[in-house]
């Protein structure tokens, strides 16, 4: 349930300019989605969603850009430390090489990140595939990765 209107949450802040909490919720029950206040206000918090200037004086939620900043932290830099080989990106795709046997677990803390811009993660034996809503999400993330294997190499 809180995925699913969390990514209606998306979906909505992306097709119009909500600029209140409560507009936000009254397009929710549209969708056929009932919720408090207080969990929009969890949702908006945890989806890192941010209010930006709509060109009229007025401001809209919109997905941080900063967010891409990731909770990689200890969790990532720990697997990234173990079990990362290289990373590609593709558009709106993300290909990480990892040494073999360790693209699960890559995988899952990829899978337990809150990564708002992620739409889903495939990990095999040695390689994790990441599908990104936008190929600058890709981008981002892939820099991410990128700039903790340069610490990682530098430790």
């Amino acid at each position: 349930m809180k995925n699913e209107r969390q990514e209606k949450i998306l979906a909505i802040i992306a097709a119009s300019a909500i600029e209140t909490q409560e507009q936000l919720i009254d397009s929710l029950r549209k969708e056929g989605i009932s919720c408090t206040q207080a969990t929009i206000s969890r949702d908006i918090k945890q989806l890192h969603l941010i209010k930006e200037p709509t060109g009229n004086g007025t401001y809209r939620y919109a997905v941080s850009t900063q967010k891409m900043r990731l909770n990689l932290a200890d969790r990532l830099q720990t697997i990234l430390r173990e079990s990362i080989v290289s990373v590609d990106c593709a558009q709106n795709l993300v290909l990480i090489k990892t040494m073999a046997g360790l693209g699960p677990a890559a995988g899952a803390a990829f899978d337990g990140m809150d990564i708002s811009a992620k739409v889903g993660t495939v990990a095999g034996d040695d390689t994790v595939l990441i599908v990104m809503r936008e190929n600058e999400s890709a981008a981002e993330l892939c820099s991410e990765i990128e700039d903790m294997q340069r610490q990682r190499q530098t430790k």
